[in-house]
């Protein structure tokens, strides 16, 4: 596994490693002793997916309030999505701060992303598919977001939206006067 920094001190973009031959490739997605290596959370309590039927669908900007904050590494597995974390820790020097990956099929890059974060992507293909491993058990009462629009984050989506659902438009505005994530 080969780990890339992001602008964030505890994001990283991560790739594979193919051993080739004949047949095709070999890798490791996912390595307990290589991500601990690295200093990053290693415990999965749950895997999940996304489907996205439409291009320009989009999800977030979603996180888990403490102490349900979870560190998730999320992976396109068929099409593709503009993948994007935003900073909410209100401690750090990039607090507020956004990037965007473009995670594909195709690239078969990982995003790992630590606690403190909101998380969300857009659609760039039909048919789009994201595989997450989640460190924490999903607590529905803990469920919270930003709307995806948000001028406190200036997001630049590269895609008009087609699809979002009611609840992700009904994300309250950042209030920095009431901020989670201290650390």
């Amino acid at each position: 596994m080969i780990f890339t920094p992001t602008q964030f001190d505890a994001a990283w973009l991560i790739d594979i490693e193919p051993k080739e031959d004949e047949r095709g490739f070999f890798a490791r997605i996912w390595c307990r002793q290589e991500l601990a290596a690295q200093g990053l959370d290693t415990e999965v309590a749950q895997e999940s997916v996304s489907f996205n039927r439409h291009c320009g669908t989009l999800r977030g900007l979603h996180f888990q309030r403490p102490p349900h904050d979870e560190t998730k590494i999320v992976r396109c597995t068929r099409g593709a999505v503009f993948d994007v974390i935003v900073d909410l820790r209100q401690q750090s020097f990039t607090y507020l701060h956004w990037q965007g990956f473009e995670l594909t099929a195709d690239n078969r890059r990982a995003l790992y992303i630590p606690k403190g974060f909101a998380h969300g992507f857009q659609t760039l293909s039909d048919h789009a598919e994201v595989a997450y491993r989640i460190s924490e058990f999903y607590a529905p009462e803990a469920a919270s977001g930003y709307r995806y629009d948000d001028a406190a984050f200036g997001i630049a989506w590269p895609l008009a939206v087609t699809v979002i659902s009611g609840r992700d438009l009904g994300w309250a505005a950042l209030d920095t006067q009431n901020t989670i994530f201290l650390a």
